[in-house]
């Protein structure tokens, strides 16, 4: 049990003053309340203590975007950790997630109509359990509510950062067809949205209402190779702009080194006896036993060639991110909602409500590395040694065994295609009996996920074939059926020479390779609330919640990793499965028609990590009509997560510097490298707790204005991250092959992978303020204007690790343990403008995002990336603004016809460069927008 703090007795005493009071009062006509998300009471006011946003109808449709995921993730709000719908080639392809305050998707609660759904069944990173938005039907959301502080007094654990209800339709009449379709300017992104939204019978008359709604959505792929007049955007090889291989940004299959070489299509071999790497194709060759001519660089490729950081560095230099990577995957989803109520009497009626959602993706990545090494729960498992054997008829060494470096372009891309299926089931009942009104209701939801994967090498055969000796073909032989029913003596023919390979070999190197998720929610609730007396400003509201609620998830690993025998490809599992229940209450006190009152207070038992009681306080004053003061203390927790503390474990990749290496001269390891990091689940960890205080004003001058200003700060405790890179390798918590080691003296070798586990490493306190200002401006017969202007500004975040070393992240491109190393940007800001006369609609929204630092955190003494000569990437070592404007329109023929259309990034900016983010190549996730350049979407509503 955990000890009381200060505000839970304070919540407890002033719950129990507040509800010492006598007979009910009577309650007003329904319809003169709302109930507004972060709290179960009804309401007259539509601003409460705490700030909420909401996002209308009319607002998702003015932003011009084609789902909620994508209007959410524009949003100022939504900060660094959120998971964006293109990374395609991240651990939780095909979803989307959003993160308020820069804590993180599984801090951020999404529910539906107030109530959990079952989560993404890949976590992010393979450790971030979340929500996927992608779920959530456009047409049937009739509002979405963003509680921007802490609510876990009001829905339990992860509740954090605030919390996300999406408010979908509780009845409709009629019929509705709407049609989109729209493409980016360059032709290619293709994408198509038809909705079927059909209702019947209304509830006050006919006793019921149906209401059913069909969504299908196509999008297209758009290719890196596709934008390359684009200046940076999708471009891995940036010599030309000063860039070079050492920094990983002058093209792959460079050779950097004495023993150091990346991967390239001609195969970059070892000298057996200097170590020396040279180009299979290379004239001159290093000492070469055979030559091949066919292996000469302009006979596979045209790239240009060179490196001005290494005075012409050798290797065959392709640009491997532009020609197989995307912008943007494909993805065709479906989606269905339905919902029925019906009266039960006077005073109840019964609901019930269903969701299906099915999407299937596909998402393209770089041919893979022979050398790539890897990580599963049994260690590291180092393909460096790879070779070409003495006798294999490509090996330019021919008699001696020689270390390769090869990209596998033959095999074709790594191709990924993440399928889901979502669904949700709800059956609910609500009503009044003896003065409480009552909401009680049963839900069950699931999602099912996997990924089916090509291009991936086993590493069993991949040896086998390259280096036959009896050891490896005995491997290759107990782990493959595909392996052993290939003749004896096969070999894999490279670069030049991969016409001669057959179909059987390339089956047996690169088979089919699935992973599948599951993840179950099931809950049964019950919800009441009641006026307990009269006060000054309003009746006195009581409110009381019982929940019991049993959580389980599962990962199996990807074919292959649980041996660590997929190369490049780590290995990610978990397993775990919970019961809980909670119950709370929340009274609501408006003392005089000034001043309001509120708190709430929840006790929350979960079978796996023990009891969590969490409050929180509110105050609102309101001194005249057109001002109002607000505040809020709230504590809020996250319980660990299958992934953190059930059974698994984690091998993935992350990027790092070597210091002990680089120290000693070793110019390679002084640039950030890909390192595979094994973390293994904790069943020790503790909830991660937080503390939230708001403090507002909302001021309406005049009926067209209003304007609210909130101060907020987030202290997490506990927090549970895995073990950081930099700490572990300064522990020398790694994994190194001696191999690998250059001819400086004391070289020990590249690493391998970094040992971490699941801890609760670390506190951090985010602080910023958010502006939110609406006016509207009458044009006489020229119409109406409207201006809507919302601001975030992150003054801190600030983290403190267990060893008690301080990192500032705002304004930077940390913390990259959070989600792809996107940065946190201290402003984001979305300002709108509206005009409105008769048929016509006209509107323009603004987004803009601050620069940010290159540096991975404020205290970091060196830029995260460097130009050839040594001095900061990007100049100044800044990530520069970046700020688009959308356009939309709306004609209304008549009352039954629509047309509508929307031009995103009007003015087609160009994405800033940005070298240190893995979620895109050489621009910023945040900046998709100037990725894609313009595009454009025309559509037509039909309604009957």
């Amino acid at each position: 049990m955990h000890k009381l703090s200060p505000l839970t007795l304070a919540a407890v005493a002033a719950l129990t003053t507040l509800s010492a009071s006598g007979p009910a009062a009577a309650q007003p006509a329904p319809d003169q309340r709302i109930e507004i998300t972060g709290s179960n009471l009804r309401r007259l006011a539509a601003e409460t203590a705490s700030p909420v946003q909401t996002l209308t109808r009319e607002d998702i449709e003015k932003s011009g975007r084609g789902s909620v995921a994508e209007l959410l993730q524009t949003l100022a709000v939504d900060n660094q950790g959120s998971v964006p719908m293109t990374f395609g080639n991240g651990f939780a392809a095909g979803a989307s997630g959003i993160s308020l305050r820069g804590l993180g998707a599984a801090s951020t609660l999404v529910l539906i109509n107030g109530r959990r759904i079952a989560p993404f069944g890949l976590a992010d990173d393979g450790q971030k359990v979340f929500a996927d938005l992608n779920t959530l039907p456009l047409e049937a959301v009739e509002r979405v509510e963003i509680l921007k502080d802490g609510a876990s007094a009001i829905y339990g654990s992860d509740a954090i950062a605030g919390v996300v209800n999406v408010i979908l339709r509780k009845s409709f009449v009629g019929t509705t067809f709407k049609a989109t379709v729209g493409a980016a300017q360059a032709g290619d992104g293709r994408n198509a949205r038809l909705a079927l939204t059909h209702g019947r019978g209304q509830l006050d008359r006919d006793g019921y209402n149906l209401l059913f709604n069909l969504e299908w959505a196509s999008r297209d792929a758009i290719w890196n190779r596709d934008r390359a007049g684009r200046a940076h955007i999708g471009r891995a090889d940036l010599r030309d702009l000063g860039f070079d291989a050492n920094a990983g940004l002058g093209g792959t299959g460079a050779i950097l080194d004495n023993n150091v070489a990346a991967s390239s299509i001609a195969g970059n071999v070892r000298n057996p006896v200097t170590f020396d790497y040279w180009s299979r194709g290379e004239a001159q060759g290093g000492d070469f036993t055979r030559r091949f001519a066919g292996a000469a660089c302009a006979n596979l490729t045209s790239h240009p060639q060179g490196d001005p950081g290494h005075n012409g560095a050798r290797g065959c230099l392709i640009d491997a991110g532009q020609a197989y990577i995307q912008v943007q995957p494909s993805q065709d989803t479906l989606n269905l909602f339905a919902r029925g109520s019906a009266r039960l009497g006077t005073d109840w009626q019964g609901y019930a409500e269903a969701n299906l959602y099915k999407s299937r993706s596909q998402a393209s990545s770089t041919p893979s590395a022979v050398s790539s090494s890897v990580g599963y729960p049994g260690g590291p498992v180092s393909n460096a040694a790879i070779a070409l054997g003495a006798a294999h008829p490509d090996n330019p060494y021919f008699g001696s065994a020689a270390r390769l470096r090869y990209l596998a372009a033959d095999v074709g891309p790594r191709v990924s295609t993440t399928e889901s299926t979502f669904g949700r089931l709800v059956l609910g009942a609500k009503g009044s009996w003896a003065g409480w009104d009552i909401d009680t209701a049963l839900l069950t939801s699931q999602t099912e996920a996997g990924k089916t994967r090509t291009g991936y090498l086993q590493r069993d055969v991949t040896f086998a074939l390259l280096n036959p000796t009896a050891a490896n073909v005995a491997a290759a032989r107990a782990g493959s059926a595909a392996y052993a029913a290939l003749p004896a003596g096969t070999v894999w023919r490279i670069a030049e020479n991969a016409g001669l390979n057959s179909a059987a070999l390339y089956a047996a190197l690169s088979p089919t390779i699935v992973d599948d998720s599951l993840a179950r929610v099931t809950q049964v609730d019950l919800k009441l609330a009641r006026d307990l007396m009269p006060l000054p400003g309003g009746p006195l509201g009581l409110g009381l919640g019982f929940e019991a609620r049993r959580e389980s998830i599962r990962l199996t690993p990807t074919t292959g990793t649980e041996r660590g025998n997929v190369i490049g490809l780590g290995y990610s599992a978990y397993d775990g499965a919970r019961t809980l229940q909670a119950a709370y209450a929340e009274l609501l006190a408006p003392l005089t028609r000034q001043l309001e009152l509120s708190a709430a207070l929840r006790a929350d038992h979960y079978s796996d990590v023990g009891h969590s009681t969490t409050p929180k306080l509110g105050i609102k004053f309101t001194p005249s009509r057109q001002l109002a003061l607000r505040g809020s203390l709230s504590e809020g927790f996250r319980a660990p997560s299958a992934a953190e503390n059930g059974k698994g474990g984690l091998a993935a990749f992350s990027t790092a510097v070597d210091p002990l290496r680089c120290n000693l001269g070793v110019q390679s390891a002084c640039s950030a490298f890909s390192v595979a990091v094994i973390t293994s689940p904790n069943p020790g960890l503790v909830p991660e707790t937080s503390k939230s205080q708001t403090v507002g004003l909302v001021f309406e001058p005049s009926p067209g204005t209003l304007m609210a200003l909130d101060a907020w700060q987030i202290e997490r405790r506990n927090e549970i991250n895995q073990e950081t890179t930099v700490a572990a390798i300064a522990a020398g918590k790694v994994a190194r092959d001696p191999s690998t080691a250059t001819n400086i003296p004391g070289d020990p070798g590249a690493i391998t992978a970094v040992l971490a586990r699941y801890i609760n490493s670390a506190r951090s306190t985010v602080r910023g303020i958010d502006l939110d200002l609406r006016h509207g401006i009458g044009l006489g017969s020229a119409g109406k204007l409207a201006l809507d202007v919302k601001w975030t500004h992150l003054f801190t975040w600030r983290r403190v690790d267990a060893d008690g070393t301080v990192y500032n992240f705002a304004g930077t491109h940390g913390n990259c343990d959070t989600t792809n190393c996107n940065g946190t940007p201290a402003d984001r800001i979305n300002l709108g403008v509206t005009w409105e006369r008769g048929a016509w609609r006209v509107a323009a929204l603004a987004n803009h995002r601050a620069s940010i630092s290159a540096r991975t955190e404020r205290n970091d003494a060196d830029c995260a990336y460097h130009f050839a000569d040594g001095t900061d990437a990007p100049r100044g070592c800044r990530i520069a603004s970046f700020t688009t404007l959308d356009l939309t329109w709306r004609w209304k023929l008549n009352a039954g016809l629509e047309l509508f259309g929307a031009v995103n990034n009007v003015f087609d900016r160009v994405a800033p460069l940005d070298p240190v983010t893995y979620g895109a190549v050489s621009y910023n996730p945040l900046d998709y927008a100037g990725a894609v350049g313009r595009s454009v979407s025309i559509g037509v509503t039909a309604r009957f």
